[in-house]
């Protein structure tokens, strides 16, 4: 029996907000889930020009960025169709798109499955497991709330990367905290990184 408490898929897509997809992976590994991680080449150049981050190593990015939170990370290049998680035989509790752009998120709604990231998005889906889906785009035109409709209907929950203020942020990390929480909140994992109405 696995020691982990459990298993997740999280795919980081190249919309605005990699941050969001680092720290949900981070806190899921603190949590002692196995993490099945999966980055466009588009969520890589966020990576460079969003954080910083050096990517011509990317074996040394995953490193600096997950080492000290747990050994459960699994990290799958986006072509790697010989994955466990491309299975609906293999055990998967869930998959969080975060953030999503609005290029995956047509392409999981046509069920295209062009890459890992899509196959298993639509593997998520006919199997009837939990599947997550953090856009991170505005405005919205009628295409990308169709889409968004369209996988709703089959059983995707839309989380829009939208933090809430009731809980008195004061720094950024505050706020992407709570996105970053109502994910975790979604799929049934425990976390103190924001407080909840009511609490204070």
């Amino acid at each position: 029996m696995s020691k982990h408490t459990g298993i997740v898929t999280v795919g980081i897509t190249g919309a605005s907000g990699s941050i969001y997809g680092i720290r949900l992976v981070q806190q899921l590994l603190k949590a002692n889930y196995k993490v099945h991680l999966i980055i466009t080449n588009a969520g890589w150049i966020v990576f460079r020009e969003e954080l910083g981050l050096d990517i011509t190593n990317r074996e040394a990015v995953l490193d600096e960025q997950f080492r000290t939170y747990g050994d459960g990370l699994n990290y799958h290049p986006l072509h790697e169709y010989t994955a466990p998680i491309a299975s609906g035989s293999y055990q998967n509790h869930g998959m969080i798109i975060i953030p999503c752009s609005m290029g995956t998120l047509s392409g999981i709604a046509q069920g295209a499955s062009g890459n890992l990231l899509e196959r298993t998005s639509d593997v998520m889906l006919k199997e009837g497991r939990p599947l997550l889906i953090v856009p991170r785009e505005t405005p919205l035109n009628q295409i990308h709330l169709e889409n968004m409709l369209k996988l709703s209907k089959v059983g995707a929950k839309i989380l829009p990367a939208m933090p809430g203020f009731y809980h008195g942020p004061e720094t950024m990390d505050d706020l992407i905290n709570f996105v970053v929480g109502k994910a975790l909140d979604n799929i049934g994992v425990e976390h103190t990184l924001f407080t909840r109405w009511g609490d204070k």
